[in-house]
């Protein structure tokens, strides 16, 4: 018995191998053309799929796919244009599904596609500088009726808060359980939503009454979010920004966040303003302005010299908050445990 079992092991093994080995042999058959596939493309470019058939194979049709969805067929080896307007910022995989002489075999093949534009450098201007608590670790910043709200982060430290950001004082506060390590906030509809870390955790308050209504998940890290008036936009530390259902927290869609030469990661704090994505980039001194409905980086405000102007110590962090105020149309900025909270205006 166990001779008959090693021998059919034996058997097994060389026919997945042989298998494997009869698949390689195929994809080597065939590649996609990329002549016209540059590593790196502009939204505003096309390019044409055909393929190099090494050895001449009699090929019926060709159906070809990227990222998964299917964008066209053609018959034999004849060429598919194919435009990348409508097409996601970020990394992308063509896929070829060959049929030829009885058998089939994909090949694939990837490309990036980056923002069209260079970003805009737009100036600031302080209008006024106002006191902020120094212990704030701040992960979300967002007027709502004329009052400023804040959540803070760090394991047994997170909180919601209002603030009378003339004074800088705390006029109300929920603490959060120690176990979470509060993130981003935004106001959606009197709800006011707040994301946790690592915990997958999010909390819905009534931003009248300040009073915790429910909870729900989410499947990623939470950094920072925002709302368009319907949807929930969310980012996760890296370059996507993911578009969820205020109801049912599903992800329904995402973007990813390009300049013209680069992908953006560490998305933080985030705020909706006059149609667009202002955004922190964790560790950075500059906030991005980013187009919610391709995820280029069209704008970008160096403020850098803000971090100069707060008080230095020990556990002085990250540039953190952007809260556009639209009794005023001026913009709120502050930091990690920064003792300032500046109101600023934006040039060109």
């Amino acid at each position: 018995m166990l001779k008959v079992k090693l021998f059919a092991f034996i058997v097994l093994g060389v026919i997945s191998t042989s298998c494997k080995e009869d698949e390689n042999t195929l994809k080597n058959l065939f590649s996609i053309e990329n002549s016209t596939i540059k590593p790196i493309l502009k939204l505003e470019e096309s390019i044409d799929l055909v393929l190099q058939n090494k050895e001449n194979k009699t090929i019926d049709s060709v159906v070809y796919y990227i990222n998964e969805v299917k964008i066209g067929s053609v018959k034999g080896n004849e060429k598919l244009p194919f435009a990348l307007n409508n097409q996601k910022l970020g990394n992308q995989t063509i896929k070829a599904l060959v049929y030829f002489e009885g058998q089939n075999i994909d090949i694939s093949s990837g490309f990036s596609i980056y923002a069209s534009a260079e970003p805009k450098i737009l100036n600031y201007k302080i209008v006024n500088t106002y006191p902020h608590d120094i212990n704030a670790y701040t992960q979300g910043f967002e007027f709502y009726n004329g009052v400023l709200l804040e959540g803070t982060g760090q394991y047994k430290e997170s909180t919601l808060r209002k603030t009378d950001y003339k004074t800088g004082k705390v006029t109300e506060q929920i603490k959060l359980e120690d176990k979470y390590f509060g993130e981003g906030i935004t106001v959606l509809k009197d709800k006011i939503y707040q994301l946790t870390w690592k915990e997958k955790t999010g909390f819905i308050y009534d931003a009248k009454t300040f009073k915790l209504e429910k909870t729900f998940s989410f499947e990623t890290e939470g950094w920072g979010i925002t709302n368009d008036g319907e949807k929930l936009y969310m980012s996760d530390g890296s370059e996507k920004i993911y578009i969820l259902n205020p109801e049912t927290f599903k992800v329904e869609d995402y973007i990813n966040v390009y300049t013209n030469g680069a992908k953006i990661e560490a998305v933080n704090e985030m705020e909706w303003i006059n149609g667009k994505i202002w955004a922190n980039i964790y560790q950075k001194d500059a906030i991005a302005v980013i187009n919610p409905k391709t995820g280029a980086v069209e704008n970008v405000i160096n403020c850098h010299d803000l971090r100069s102007k707060v008080t230095q110590h020990q556990e002085l962090d990250a540039f953190n908050g952007i809260a556009y105020n639209p009794a005023t149309k001026t913009y709120f900025v502050t930091g990690k445990n920064w003792d300032k909270t500046f109101e600023i205006s934006i040039t060109e």
